[in-house]
């Protein structure tokens, strides 16, 4: 367990040294169990987190506002459209200030080419950890959560396999971030990952590399695939969800018409056969019913959805004690 956390950023979970994230998932736990328990654990009282929304969101304002106040502290509210920062303050005051007023800083900005930029503007300025709820590059906080759902599925989640996929959804040109936290996140934890989608839909070239990286390093197995029902077989962790071609094309249009050009790929009961009766369903929620995923999927026996929802308030309470502290 590492001890040395305090006052550290959170913008990608690359950043952290392997027994650093295994001291956040050592520390998940156990306020998971502190709260099954109903022991009271006011780590941060009187704290304060600012959280500064660029983005809209459920489960990652619901889950760090709950989880401050289960730390004892309190989370403040900022929406990007609604203060002067939509009239120019820009990121080096924001971290200036706000990390004067509060005892750290998280952001959630996923506008393409902007987010991650804007959230390590902030983190050079801050004198306060900062915490990247998303951006258009990562997700770190969500990664976390689901590995830690994997870990109490399955145990040691080393030689299990994950494809983490693309699925068909119109409804909103969704970000690459989730699944490229979890594609460099798994493999140093030695899980083998199947990377599935339709050739106008890569990750960042670069993420993707340092993805094969880590996992060439734990001798796990990395494969990009681009045939949707191939990458259920055999396969022990199913993560599909839909993102955009933000790296094919900056036209809305023309994005929606590639989505569209793919809407067969959608997990149904067939597919996940295909997995095997022990594999699992997950997806970072929320999802297009009936259009990224069945109900008879989400809803049934092999999803552990509502686990990696849950978990996200266990994890981000590990990060926010460990840095905020």
């Amino acid at each position: 367990m590492q001890t040395h956390l305090k006052g550290r950023d959170l913008i990608d979970l690359q950043e952290w040294t392997k027994d650093e994230i295994e001291t956040l998932l050592d520390v998940a736990f156990e306020l998971k169990r502190e709260r099954a328990l109903g022991r009271p654990h006011p780590l941060l009282r009187d704290k304060v987190l600012a959280m500064l929304f660029f983005f809209s969101s459920t489960r990652t304002r619901a889950s760090f506002e709950a989880g401050m106040a289960q730390l004892g502290g309190h989370a403040q509210f900022i929406e990007s459209r609604t203060t002067q920062i939509a009239h120019g303050d820009t990121a080096k005051e924001i971290g200036e200030i706000l990390g004067r007023y509060n005892d750290g800083i998280a952001i959630r900005h996923c506008d393409w080419g902007v987010g991650n930029e804007y959230i390590r503007g902030v983190a050079e300025a801050s004198r306060v950890p900062v915490l990247n709820m998303q951006c258009d590059v990562y997700h770190p906080h969500q990664a976390l959560a689901d590995l830690m759902t994997i870990v109490e599925h399955f145990g040691d989640p080393r030689g299990k396999t994950a494809t983490i996929s693309w699925a068909h959804d119109p409804s909103y040109l969704k970000p690459i971030s989730a699944p490229q936290s979890l594609v460099l996140l798994l493999p140093r934890f030695g899980m083998n990952v199947r990377l599935v989608h339709p050739p106008e839909f890569p990750l960042m070239s670069d993420i993707v590399e340092v993805a094969r990286e880590n996992a060439r390093a734990a001798h796990a197995g990395f494969e990009v695939m681009d045939d949707f029902d191939a990458g259920f077989a055999g396969s022990d962790v199913i993560y599909a969800k839909s993102w955009g071609a933000m790296l094919t094309t900056t036209d809305e249009s023309e994005d929606l018409r590639l989505i569209n050009k793919y809407a067969g790929w959608m997990t149904d009961e067939r597919h996940m056969k295909a997995a095997g009766e022990d594999a699992v369903f997950m997806h970072p929620l929320p999802a297009d019913r009936n259009v990224e995923v069945t109900d008879a999927v989400i809803d049934g026996p092999q999803s552990i959805v509502y686990d990696q929802a849950e978990n996200r308030l266990h994890g981000q309470k590990a990060v926010m004690a460990l840095t905020m502290g």
